[in-house]
């Protein structure tokens, strides 16, 4: 079971990694364009650096959420064994 969701968790890693390289290449163009929108009195900027906070939070919000879900599952099986 750990073996196949090991396998499982790196192939969904690959996955998710292999378009980054497209995705670091525009990153000058989104900075150009918001830096351009804003300085001609737009709002994408902030629209952008709210996308920037999610990106970044959602990685951590997945780990927090499946290791409580873990410490949780471990803490119910100890109470199962201690009866």
């Amino acid at each position: 079971m750990r073996r196949s969701l090991f396998i499982a968790l790196i192939c969904l890693v690959v996955c998710v990694s292999l378009p980054l390289g497209d995705l670091l290449a525009q990153c000058p163009m989104c900075r150009m364009s918001a830096e351009s929108n804003l300085s001609n009195g737009g709002s994408a900027a902030k629209g952008l650096n709210n996308g920037i906070l999610y990106i970044f939070a959602f990685p951590y919000l997945l780990v927090s959420i499946l290791g409580f879900l873990w410490w949780r599952n471990n803490k119910k099986t100890k109470e199962l064994e201690q009866q």
